[in-house]
This record gives structure tokens, sequence and C-alpha cells, in this order.
């Protein structure tokens, strides 16, 4: 036989010579709760290792990510009130804001973004302004707006739209570029499917909705052009990155969005994902860190540059060790 593919499959080193998909810590997210209060770090009970952090107590997570060589942070506020118009995500002294501006001033080399939406602002857990029971789609453009802005003004280096309104990439853009942010960076959760894999998040940040689902405005799981006309759009309004979200169950659309777009593609690998993972390590079913290790791969070769993931310490972890990367 001329042909032996086992030839490149000798040993370590020569594995990890060939190897198509490689990783970097710098193109780890990791997801982060922040709570008004002091003194607070809570487990998240359906999320095992994660935690609600008051703003001085996250200082304390930012350290250990920092040290593990994982330096760009995604802030996700939780309130203590909420109300029809989701006000505290706006607020000039919103939890986010106050979790942005002390990161700033004690980690200046951090990379701070914010996941910009209404739902865990709002009374009803909807993730824009209601007319009845739908949400209303360009009113809720203004407030996405001003929240971008009050989120970059606080020291947000990059924003991150999640609400899936039509035409939020561009009237963020529009609002940011008109306040003098031109250099401010948009990463678009353009291609965002209504799954079951958010439970545990709305769980973490009491985000679920008072009534009804979010199908007239996250993606039906069951299309695949839709994602990627969703993300060509977000292109089109200025979206500097676009995210597919949830990583595991969508790589082909991770893959056929990066073959479609020239910007950067990012995956989120969610809650329910992480869940999983954790559940079936602990009834002894799993390997955790080689879950952990091929879940991370498979996005990346897919065709994602960055992973948003609550492991990413634990991946930041297998990079140094060679066991990925």
């Amino acid at each position: 036989m001329l042909q032996r593919p086992r030839r490149l499959r000798g040993n370590e080193l020569l594995r990890k010579m060939v190897r198509e998909t490689r990783l970097d810590k710098a193109s780890l997210i990791y997801p982060m709760f922040v709570k008004e209060g002091t003194g607070i770090k809570e487990e998240i009970p359906t999320m095992p290792g994660q935690f609600r952090y008051s703003v001085d107590q996250a200082a304390y997570k930012l350290e250990e990510l920092k040290k593990a060589g994982v330096n760009s942070v995604m802030f996700f506020g939780i309130p203590d009130h909420k109300d029809e118009v989701g006000s505290g995500a706006y607020a000039e002294d919103g939890i986010v804001q106050k979790a942005l501006r002390e990161a700033r001033k004690q980690f200046p080399d951090l990379y701070l973004i914010t996941d910009v939406c209404m739902c865990e602002y709002t009374s009803h857990g909807h993730c824009g302004v209601l007319c009845g029971h739908e949400v209303d789609n360009d009113p809720t453009l203004e407030l996405l707006s001003k929240t971008a802005l009050s989120h970059v003004q606080a020291g947000a280096d990059m924003v991150a739209p999640s609400d899936m309104m039509d035409g939020r990439v561009l009237a963020i853009r529009n609002q940011l570029d008109e306040n003098g942010f031109t250099g401010t960076p948009i990463m678009s959760y353009a291609v965002k499917y209504a799954s079951a894999f958010y439970g545990p998040f709305r769980d973490a940040a009491g985000s679920a909705p008072a009534f009804g689902d979010r199908k007239s405005y996250q993606m039906d799981y069951h299309n695949r052009k839709e994602g990627i006309k969703e993300a060509l759009l977000d292109v089109e309004e200025g979206a500097d990155i676009i995210m597919v979200k949830p990583a595991m169950n969508y790589l082909d659309v991770i893959r056929e969005v990066a073959d479609m777009v020239d910007v950067p593609v990012a995956s989120y690998s969610v809650s329910g994902e992480y869940a999983m993972v954790k559940a079936g390590a602990k009834m002894g079913y799993i390997d955790e860190e080689k879950i952990i290790a091929e879940m991370a791969v498979a996005s990346y070769r897919a065709g994602a540059s960055i992973y948003l993931t609550y492991f990413a310490e634990e991946i930041a972890s297998l990079i140094d060790r060679g066991i990925i990367g």
C-alpha cells in the first residue's frame, strides 16, 4: 500500500505536528454573572462550580482567570430591581456598569465584554418591551442601543447583543458611532436558536419568561439557511464578530456560517452543555476532562475562532499541559 494514513499517527509528537485544529488561550471568553450586594459568592445549583458574584467578590475570580491565562470575560448582570422596560440594563449605576468600572480599575489588561439584552432586567423576562404579549421589535432597539452605550461608557471593550431583535446591530452601531465609539467592536449573537440548552442559565440569571417562550424572536432549530441569512444581515449592519449559539448541537451551522462570512465566528458552549458534563462526571459516566477537550476542539474544527465557555479555565489548563492546543 502506498497510502497509509496511520504513518502520521505513530507517536504523540508526530500527531501534534500534523494537527489541523489548534487552540489558543487568547480565543477563550469566560461568561460571568455579577449581582448587587457585597461579600456574595453564590453557587448556582444547576451549574455546579459556577457562581453569582457581587462586584467585590468578582475581583477574586478575575484574578484567578488572569493567572490561568484567560484574559477575556463577558459580564451578565443580575439586578435587584426589575420593571416592564428593563431600566436596570441601561442605568448609569446598573450592576454591569458597576462591575465594568471596578474591573477596569483593578484589571486594566483584561478584555471586558458585555451581554446586551433586556431579559435579565424585565419583570416579564422577555428580551424587549411588550405590546400586549408580543415583544415590540422597534421600540426595543432604542433601549438596546442605550444599554450598549452605557456599557461602553462604563468601560466595556466590546458589546454583544443577544436579544435577536431585527436591526439591533445597526441601531447599536449608529448609537456608538454617534457618541464617538467608532472603534468599539460588536459581537452579535447572530445565530441564536430557541434551545432547551439554556435552562440552567435562566436559573442562574432569573431570566425565564413569565409567560410564553422566545420562539417568536430566537431561531427555530430546524433551520440552517435561516442562520446564514441572520449572519449575513448582521455583517451588513456592522457586526465585527458573528456568534452561533449553542455550540455543541450546531456544529454544522458553525461550519456553514464560517464559510459564508468574512468576519471571525464565535461559538457559545452554553449552560446546558456545562450542566450535562458536570452531571455525567458526577455520576462517573464520563471522563470530564476528556469530554471538555473534545467539545472545545469540535467547535474550533467546525470553524469557530472564538469560544465562550464556562470551562475556560479548564481548557486553559489542558492547553498548558499539551493535551489540546
